[in-house]
Order: structure tokens, then sequence, then C-alpha cells
């Protein structure tokens, strides 16, 4: 009896999705998954990479192993770089970056060596809300302080929201930023918070806030002066945004196109030229973990907010961003030069 031709594509179909996933499946028995996370150990981003870490194995066919390694250095970047130019491309190395890694190239081209529109994009872990926050002695007490006193800030490097938004406010919209750069991660800064070395954070998640140091919110000892994002934290209503400031249609251009990052607030990746079988696991992987109730309530526990973003979405969203005005990205790097 001759089958249909309808049939007869569809098990074609079906028979070449499974024969992907058993190559797939062949391929990942029984190695080791690198996750290269580029922020400090005991940052909101590495805690969050090692949560994953322990789940997403179990939703790629040959259930690999993982293996989370930290290198620290020109916000992601030179993780991004190491990634992209001398990793495998079989899909055995995975990237965790900061968010301000996907506009390095347009923003820091000299220290970017990667085209972000050729990295493999898995998603996104978050969208995120970033915020200002002050130790409870600080002499800044409102946003709008900051049009006359002086607040100093603590960071990690250049190229991280830490740095780039303080920088920018202060150049677009006037405010008194004071950014000390150096510190190995947000836990380092907040040390030098309570030592009285800098009055607070410039823009940092409220994610990672929380899961570092709940207490602090909880005694009064930090106060959230200001808010970084597209849109406002369903927390934080009462707290000033900081694109509210924005005068003119070029300002807020500017703030936005730093400000754009955070809708794909922990992103992950694979460097370009991995097979498209196993990048259709790893992506539909990362979505599963995603919705997976034990890692859902692993983050939930560490105050770390699941909103995630496919990696499809995260794609198209990069390659929006980096085709922003030259005029605008002009005047944001032109901010940036006072690092």
């Amino acid at each position: 009896m001759k089958m249909p031709g309808l049939a007869c594509a569809v098990l074609l179909t079906l028979s070449g999705s499974a024969s992907a996933q058993d190559e797939v499946a062949a391929f990942y028995k029984d190695k080791q998954i690198k996750l290269m996370v580029g922020a400090g150990a005991g940052s909101g981003y590495d805690i969050g990479a090692r949560i994953l870490a322990r789940y997403m194995g179990k939703y790629i066919p040959g259930n690999p192993s993982f293996i989370v390694q930290n290198q620290v250095g020109a916000a992601s970047m030179i993780m991004t770089n190491t990634v992209y130019n001398t990793a495998p491309r079989d899909g055995t190395v995975m990237g965790a970056a900061i968010n301000g890694m996907p506009t390095g190239p347009i923003l820091e081209p000299e220290a970017a060596r990667f085209d972000p529109n050729k990295i493999i994009w898995l998603g996104s872990v978050n969208r995120e809300v970033q915020v200002n926050y002050v130790w409870h002695t600080s002499p800044v007490v409102k946003l709008q302080d900051l049009f006359t006193r002086e607040m100093v800030v603590g960071a990690t490097s250049p190229g991280t929201s830490q740095v780039d938004f303080p920088l920018v406010a202060r150049a677009v919209l006037g405010l008194k930023y004071k950014v000390i750069s150096g510190y190995e991660g947000t836990a380092q800064i907040h040390k030098a918070m309570e030592a009285g070395e800098v009055h607070g954070v410039g823009s940092t998640a409220y994610a990672s806030l929380r899961a570092l140091n709940q207490n602090w919110l909880d005694e009064g000892r930090v106060k959230v002066v200001a808010q970084w994002g597209m849109k406002k934290h369903p927390e934080l209503p009462d707290v000033p945004a900081i694109l509210d400031l924005a005068k003119t249609p070029s300002d807020r251009a500017a703030l936005e196109l730093i400000v754009a990052r955070l809708e794909y607030g922990r992103p992950y990746f694979l460097p370009p030229d991995v097979p498209a079988a196993r990048v259709e696991a790893l992506r539909k992987a990362f979505d599963l973990t995603m919705k997976d109730p034990g890692f859902i309530a692993e983050s939930q526990k560490l105050n770390l907010e699941i909103d995630p973003m496919s990696g499809q979405e995260l794609a198209d969203l990069v390659r929006k961003v980096n085709a922003t005005a030259p005029d605008v990205v002009a005047r944001v790097k032109e901010a940036l030069k006072s690092r």
C-alpha cells in the first residue's frame, strides 16, 4: 500500500528529528559542559549560573554534567573573547555574561573581539530592574539630592552597569556621581559600604541586592534612591526612575541605549558554528530549565528573579540594540570616556 505524500513527509520529519536527538545524546553522553561566568564568584551572576548548572544537564540529551569557572575582567568581555575565539565550537562550552557584554563592540570596540550578531544566544534568565542604593549614613538620601550633592559609588569594571550607568547619567542628566571602580564584585563593594569607603552602588540588579543582603533592606541599613529599567519594578512603585529625568528625546535615547541591556539581564550563549542540532537541544534545555520547579524554588529562595527570554528573542534584541543610531552611540561613548 502506497503511503500518502503528506504522511510520508511527516514520518521522515519525525525520523529526522529522532535521529538528530540520538546524535546529540550520543555526543553529550559522559561529557562535561564548561560554563564560563564573566563575573566574580559570589556575585548575583555567579550564583544564578551555578543554580542553572545544577538543573540544565537533565534536559540535554545524553545528560552531560556541568562545571562552572569564573573569568573576571572587562565587563565579561575577556570571558566572551575567550569563548568566542578559542573555545571548542562543539557545544561543550557556554558563556554566562553580564548584561553589558552584547553592546561591547559598539561602546568598547577596543576591548571586544567578537561579533554579538554571530554569537549563538541560548536565552536570558530574567529581564531585570537595577537600583541605585546607598548606605544609611550617606549624605544623599533621595534622587534629587544628586543634582547638588556628590554620591561616591563603588563599582567593578568599565562596561558594567555599575560604572556605565552613573557615568552616562552624570553626562546626560548632570547627576553628581563619583565612580570608584576596581572592586572584584558586588559583595566586595558591600564591604566597602560598611567600611565607609563608598556611599553606595550606582546600579546593580535589585535581585542581586536581595540575594546578597536582603537583611539590609529589612533592617533599613540601605536605601534605594532610584531605579534603572524600561519599566519600574513592581516592588518599587514609589522609587523614582532615572529614565523619567530625561528632558529631551536625545537624552532619553542615550539613556535607553544602556538601559536596554536590562531587558536581557542574565544572557547565556555559545560561540559561533556549534552544530545546529546541538544548538536546538541546548536552547530547548535552557527553556525547560526556566520552568523546572526545583530551579525556580532554589532561585526564589535566594531572591533571584526569573523572567526568561528565549534564545531567538535575545538574538533579535541584541541585533536591534547594536543597530542604534551612530549619533546616539557617539554621545554615550563620549560620556564613558570619563572612566
